[in-house]
């Protein structure tokens, strides 16, 4: 209770204070344990949790001890700017402004987004305004209870070359010690000086992104925001690059933090797009393209002549988007995660281009100086980190009509380029598994049975080796999970999610067509489900 006591005494927020005193006035004791269940932990990508009062959640208070901290650090290195960016999401407003207080108070330079913008733009502004720090309020495609706080960081700090791009380790260990030294809000100086940001670098950032497109076409592009602050944006390039304005998903075109035609507001979620794909065969449209609420991400669907309509997986359009962007260049650096498919690198190597691999996770990939084209299979591409050294699922868009306009002029689609990529390097059929867990620590006892007690062979195929990826021998950094080899050249990983509570496994398998393949991963499915369980 003393513990209770003291942080409503602290809070900044007399509505997080007074739901508090409330609960504690009539012995809620459960909402008193779920706001006081440990402090909401800071790592590679900031803060995450749900919209609730007390140190669990995300709230001002938590906000404010996560901003004071990060002034802590930016004074032990001299680090003087700091641009701040949010999304539509409940809260995402009040948030931006408690970090600008502080920061304001602790008398750093302070920019301000002018409203709720992409990630994308953030990561650029962090750039071009040459600031030394960058942060977003999102919960990027969480739950709709959901908010959180990504940390950018400008040049180069403790010998990292971040170049606006996510903060990795152990920059996130050095902050979260300073997020946990903060021991009251109040003590903390509030300022009111900062600049809210006209228009002139969203200007900036469209004018780059429509740069891409080189020759317009008269496609019929579906989009969707997914309810998230993409629309605006993603208009604005579209017609700054000479395309016709793409057709909107009425009821997901404009931002709304309850998300509520979606059970969850992520393109890769079943159903997501579904008004999406009902829009396009109401126009008859030949490509759909959606974002998540924060626009880092791209998704798309096509007309599947045997199928239907269609979504592409994230390897597949890392596959179409790599192919294209090599077909154009001499000399270049392609990159995926070690989650994505393998196909990017034979794409590489076809052309004579370098190739690297890194952990999961978009921070890993934009420490790649000089990235030409890099992709996760999770939705995520950059397609011109010059511009944004993070993923931008605005750019990835714009590219991507320019890709399907141009195959059109050709009487091709999507697919047809597809085709030809697999008739070069075998077909890659890519799936991914995930395991909602109601218990965190559930994770090291799922990993903890596979590395005491690893398989001898799943659904009848040889496990030829296993590499556990915390003790990795590839030259990458230490993550926890493992790579599993079957007979067949088949690879699975499998690792706990960053940001969730999820168990994910993911399988590549490389047969001569699309229908050898589905038979292998029909068959490896409902065994991996039950290690993951």
């Amino acid at each position: 209770m003393a513990e209770v006591q003291a942080w409503i005494a602290d809070d900044p927020d007399p509505v997080t204070a007074s739901q508090l005193q409330k609960w504690l006035d009539t012995d809620n004791e459960s909402e008193i344990h779920a706001s006081f269940n440990g402090f909401l932990q800071f790592g590679t990508a900031g803060l995450r949790g749900p919209n609730r009062p007390g140190p669990s959640g995300m709230n001002r208070a938590v906000v404010g001890r996560a901003a004071s901290g990060i002034v802590s650090y930016m004074k032990e290195r001299n680090l003087t700017s700091v641009v701040i960016g949010r999304d539509a999401r409940y809260g995402s407003e009040d948030y931006t402004f408690e970090t600008a207080e502080i920061m304001s108070g602790a008398g750093m330079k302070v920019f301000v987004l002018p409203r709720p913008l992409p990630t994308p733009v953030l990561a650029f502004a962090t750039n071009e305004l040459g600031c030394d720090v960058g942060i977003m309020v999102t919960a990027s495609h969480n739950p709709p209870q959901d908010n959180g706080y990504k940390v950018y960081l400008g040049g180069t700090v403790d010998g990292i070359e971040y170049r606006g791009s996510q903060i990795v380790s152990p920059t996130d260990v050095s902050i979260a010690q300073k997020i946990d030294a903060i021991t009251s809000l109040k003590a903390q100086p509030r300022g009111k000086e900062w600049t809210v940001l006209g228009e002139e670098i969203i200007e900036k950032y469209i004018a780059r992104t429509a740069a891409l497109a080189t020759k317009p076409g008269s496609l019929r592009i579906v989009y969707t925001a997914m309810h998230g602050v993409g629309t605006e944006t993603l208009e604005r390039v579209f017609q700054k690059a000479g395309f016709a304005s793409p057709i909107l998903v009425d009821a997901q075109a404009a931002p709304d933090p309850d998300f509520p035609t979606v059970a969850f507001p992520n393109p890769e979620e079943p159903g997501a797009i579904d008004l999406a794909l009902e829009t396009a065969r109401t126009f008859d449209a030949d490509l759909v393209i959606a974002n998540d609420p924060d626009a880092d991400r791209c998704a798309a669907a096509v007309k599947d002549p045997a199928t239907g309509w269609r979504m592409l997986r994230g390897d597949e359009l890392g596959a179409i988007l790599g192919e294209s962007i090599a077909r154009k260049t001499n000399s270049g650096i392609f990159a995926n995660s070690i989650v994505s498919s393998s196909i990017l690198k034979k794409i590489a190597e076809h052309y004579n281009l370098e190739f690297k691999e890194t952990l999961t996770g978009f921070k890993w990939l934009a420490k790649i100086k000089g990235l030409t084209f890099g992709y996760e299979e999770a939705l995520g591409y950059a397609v011109d980190a010059k511009t944004v050294n993070d993923k931008d699922g605005i750019s990835a868009a714009i590219t991507l009509t320019q890709i399907a306009t141009d195959l059109a002029a050709d009487g091709k689609t999507l697919l047809d380029l597809l085709d030809e990529i697999w008739a070069r390097h075998g077909f890659h059929a890519t799936e991914q598994i995930s395991i909602r867990l109601n218990d965190l620590s559930k994770v090291a006892v799922i990993l903890g049975g596979l590395r005491n007690n690893p398989p001898q062979n799943i659904s009848g195929r040889t496990v030829t080796s296993i590499d556990d990826l915390a003790a990795p021998s590839d030259g990458l950094p230490p993550t926890d999970g493992l790579r599993i080899w079957l007979d067949g050249g088949v690879r699975i990983i499998i690792r706990p999610s960053g940001t969730e509570a999820k168990m994910k496994c993911y399988i590549e398998v490389i047969e001569k067509d699309s229908k050898t393949a589905q038979v292998v991963l029909d068959q490896l499915r409902p065994p991996l489900k039950e290690l993951l369980s």
